[in-house]
C-alpha cells in the first residue's frame, strides 16, 4: 500500500462481522442522499456490510475490487483518479467499464463518514493495531538484515496512517509521535546499519502503545471490543493477500508482509482476551482459535515463499470463521443485556 489513507476501516471493522447482517449495538453506518454524510454510532444498526469510499478508501480497502474483478492495479488506478463526484466516474474517467463497474456498484460509494461513540473507538483502535502490524513485520525484516524490504512497513504508519488518526490523537491528549516515526524512517532509509536503530524502533513501538493505552482499559479488554478490532485487522489483512498471490505464486511481497503483520497483531489481541472467551463463549472461543492456528500457517516466514501455502479463497473461509462466531458473541452479548 503506498500513499494511501486508512479511513473506514471502524466501519469494516464494525459491519463485517454481520457478514450482510447486524443486530443490537453492533456500530454501523446508515446511507444518506442528503447531505451526503454517514454517521456511524454505537446505537446504529443496518442490513449490510458497508460500502468502501473510493474517494479517501486505503487501498487494502480497494483491493476488494481487485480481487473482485481481477484486474491487476486497479487499487491503484482508483486512487490515482480521485476524486470521484459519484460511484459511476469510476467508468466516466475510465478506471474500470460498465460490465465490471456493474459487478461492484453494490459495493461503492462517495459518501463520507463521522464516527460517535464506540464505533470511533474502535476506528482509533483499528488504525493503531494497523501501525502495529506494520511496524512487527519491519522489525521482523530488520532482524534479518533486510532494510530495503523493512522501509515500506515502517513508512507506512507515518506516511498513511497517521494523518488519519491525528486529529482522534489530539482529542485523546496523546503525545504527539509522528516524529519519532519519521527519524526511524530516515534513518533506516540512510544508515540500515545505525546502532540508534534499535532504540529508535523501541521508542515508536512505545509510542503506539501508549496512544493506545489512551482508551480506557475496561474498554480494551473487552471481548467484544478487541474482536471488532480484529475483524477489521483480519479484513485488511484478507485484501491484502489477495492482492498479493497471482496464480498461485506470490507476486506482491509488501502486500504479503502487510497481511502477514495485521494477522500477527490479530492473534496477539486474541490471546488477551481468550482467557474470557474460553470462559464465556467455549464453542465460539474454539473455533476462532483454530481458524487463527490455521491462519497463521499461510505465512510461514516474513519473506515470502515463492509458492502461496493457501490461496486468497483459503483465508477468506479462515477469515470467515473468525467473523461468524465474532457475530455468536455479539449476539450474546445484546441478548443478555436487553434480559
Amino acid at each position: 500500500m503506498i500513499k494511501s489513507r486508512y479511513i473506514l476501516l471502524s466501519i469494516a471493522a464494525c459491519v463485517i462481522v454481520t457478514l450482510g447482517s447486524c443486530a443490537g449495538n453492533t456500530p454501523t453506518a446508515e446511507t444518506t442522499s442528503t447531505p451526503a454524510v454517514t454517521q456511524a454510532s454505537a446505537h446504529s444498526s443496518h442490513s449490510r456490510k458497508a460500502k468502501i469510499n473510493i474517494n479517501d478508501a486505503i487501498l487494502s480497502e480497494l483491493d476488494k475490487f481487485e480481487a473482485q474483478l481481477g484486474v491487476p492495479a486497479l487499487s491503484n488506478k482508483i486512487q490515482a483518479s480521485r476524486p470521484y463526484s459519484s460511484p459511476e466516474d469510476l467508468v466516466t474517467k475510465k478506471v474500470i467499464t460498465q460490465a465490471q463497474f456493474e459487478q461492484i456498484k453494490d459495493m461503492v460509494t462517495v459518501e463520507e463518514v463521522v464516527l460517535t461513540g464506540e464505533a470511533k473507538d474502535v476506528d482509533y483502535m483499528t488504525k493503531l493495531a494497523l501501525m502495529k502490524g506494520h511496524l512487527l513485520v519491519a522489525q521482523e525484516l530488520l532482524a534479518q538484515n533486510q532494510p530495503k524490504q523493512a522501509e515500506p512497513h515502517i513508512g507506512h504508519p507515518v506516511e498513511e496512517i497517521y494523518v488519519d488518526v491525528e486529529e482522534q490523537l489530539n482529542e485523546r491528549k496523546v503525545k504527539e509521535f509522528k516524529t519519532n516515526l519519521v527519524n526511524l524512517t530516515n534513518l533506516v532509509k540512510s544508515n540500515p546499519q545505525d546502532a540508534k536503530i534499535k532504540d529508535n524502533f523501541t521508542n515508536s513501538m512505545a509510542s503506539v502503545d501508549s496512544a493506545i493505552a489512551a482508551l480506557p482499559t475496561q474498554e480494551r479488554s473487552k471481548p467484544e471490543f478487541v474482536l471488532k478490532v480484529i475483524n477489521g485487522l483480519l479484513d485488511a489483512a484478507n485484501a491484502e493477500y489477495g492482492a498479493a498471490v497471482a496464480k498461485g505464486k506470490i507476486t506482491e511481497p509488501i502486500e504479503y508482509q502487510d497481511s502477514r503483520g495485521f494477522v500477527v497483531y490479530s492473534h496477539e489481541l486474541y490471546q488477551g482476551i481468550s482467557g474470557q472467551m474460553a470462559q464465556a463463549n467455549p464453542e465460539a472461543h474454539k473455533a476462532i482459535d483454530k481458524a487463527f492456528t490455521e491462519l497463521l500457517k499461510v505465512w510461514p516466514a516474513v519473506i515470502p515463499p515463492v509458492q502461496a501455502v493457501k490461496t486468497p479463497e483459503d483465508v477468506t473461509k479462515m477469515v470467515k470463521i473468525i467473523e461468524e462466531n465474532t457475530q455468536k458473541v455479539l449476539s450474546q452479548t445484546n441478548t443478555k443485556a436487553q434480559s
